[in-house]
């Protein structure tokens, strides 16, 4: 694995998170409220926020946020995995159709906010709030490889250059969610061209989505160029020398940051089918970062393909 270049779990927490990363910054990419009014700030495009809800006292307030809304979603700020998420994807009545065509009524949404705040679902088990927001509409590019959810597409990001990408394809496994450790597919993505690449379900190679039966190779991302300057841009953003990034293709909106992730996973090395450790020794020979995020983008789409 080490003549692969394969980036290893303690490789990555001595040599790249604890140096790069200042534990005083986590509550930036852990919080994902902070995390939304930062990127906002900087111009940087977010699903736009529709509500928070931070005391137990405000959870009889629900019915009136949703009261004009017929798709959105409900997130816990401190949530991982995509633990805690519901999306309402229509409204029927007086009750709410999620992402798998259930029922859903304002007494069991009201239930779900409050395990939110009690820390049911938060990094550390801490008291959270619970937000709620747009619903993405993704890119029709992805109809036909993806079961249900929203798929995403995750870069590492060193030191301001994107490094490796690839698109998280939610599954039956996943229960439609874009998360690989529950069964979705990843997909390499070659940042000089944006386009898929190799594909992982299970830390087992695959050419298909298992579910769709759809090849899953040399599609071209649209827009990759923005989506690379977004990437590139979360290092000012947060100043975390070694990142994950998380983005969505909406069909209307475009690119739009879901969050920030401080301790992101490996398996993209899989999906990629190439290990991190060279591009990573690659950017650490950089003296000067250049202060230009188009700088960078040029730089990583010339060296990492």
């Amino acid at each position: 694995m080490r003549n692969e270049g394969i980036l290893g779990m303690n490789a990555r927490n001595g040599r790249y998170i604890m140096p790069y990363n200042p534990r005083h910054l986590y509550p930036l990419v852990d919080d994902k409220y902070i995390t939304k009014e930062l990127a906002e700030a900087q111009g940087i495009a977010v699903p736009p926020l529709y509500g928070v809800i931070r005391m137990e006292n405000e959870v009889k307030n629900l019915e009136k946020t949703l009261d004009n809304l017929e798709d959105f979603v409900i997130k816990p700020a401190q949530g991982s995995g995509g633990d805690g998420i519901i999306v309402i994807k229509a409204k029927r009545g007086n009750k709410y159709i999620d992402s798998s065509g259930h029922l859903i009524d304002i007494h069991n949404l009201k239930h779900h906010v409050s395990n939110i705040l009690s820390g049911l679902f938060s990094l550390g088990g801490h008291a959270d709030k619970a937000l709620i927001e747009y619903r993405v509409k993704f890119d029709p590019l992805f109809k036909d490889i993806s079961y249900q959810g929203v798929p995403d597409i995750r870069m590492v990001v060193f030191r301001g250059y994107p490094i490796m990408a690839m698109v998280r394809l939610p599954t039956r496994a996943s229960k439609g969610k874009a998360n690989l450790h529950q069964g979705a597919v990843g997909v390499g993505v070659d940042l000089s061209t944006g386009k898929t690449t190799h594909g992982v379900c299970a830390n087992e190679v695959c050419d298909v989505h298992p579910d769709t039966g759809f090849p899953i190779a040399d599609l071209r991302i649209p827009k990759f160029d923005d989506l690379l300057n977004l990437t590139a841009r979360s290092y000012e953003l947060t100043g975390l020398g070694y990142l994950g990034v998380d983005i969505v293709l909406d069909k209307d909106m475009g690119p739009l940051m879901l969050e920030l992730n401080a301790r992101p996973g490996l398996n993209i090395q899989i999906a990629n089918q190439t290990g991190l450790m060279p591009r990573l020794e690659l950017i650490e020979k950089i003296k000067t970062v250049p202060t230009d995020s188009n700088e960078r983008v040029a730089y990583s789409k010339e060296h990492f393909h």
